[in-house]
């Protein structure tokens, strides 16, 4: 094994996956990464979450959430409800608006990859797919 090769190639493999990563997040269209993060992340919760909870599911400090909250609620994407069982706490959940663009960016992410996939021939995407599986561990 050449491990003059591996550093090489671990780094290049470290920045072909950035750039393909940050290209389909730029060309997925409106919303910033960070705050489509935070709407998928409280859609993966099922229901209305409290900001603390879905800080911690970020693993950022409440304040971050709360200006997420805020810039998400003043562009119709989340509501704020009263928390049924605790007076003081305030839950946040996704709206139709929001609903809507978390699908539009899934969609437009999955026709981006798509469209990079294209320069591959079947078995080349096929075989890509199996390299990639592999070196995840799952393959």
């Amino acid at each position: 094994m050449n491990t003059e090769a591996e550093p090489d190639a671990s780094a290049e493999l470290l920045e072909l996956v950035y750039a393909i990563l940050h290209a389909v997040r730029r060309e997925s269209g409106p919303g910033a990464p960070g705050q489509l993060r935070f709407l998928r992340t409280l859609a993966a919760c099922g229901c209305a979450q409290r900001p603390g909870a879905l800080a911690e599911a970020l693993g950022v400090a409440p304040r971050s959430v709360t200006s997420k909250v805020d810039t998400a609620e003043s562009d119709g994407l989340v509501r704020r409800l009263p928390d049924p069982t605790d007076r003081r706490a305030t839950l946040v959940e996704l709206t139709p608006a929001g609903h809507a663009l978390l699908a539009e960016s899934a969609h437009r992410r999955h026709e981006h990859v798509a469209a990079r996939l294209t320069r591959l021939s079947s078995a080349e995407q096929a075989e890509l797919l199996r390299l990639l599986r592999v070196v995840a561990g799952q393959g």
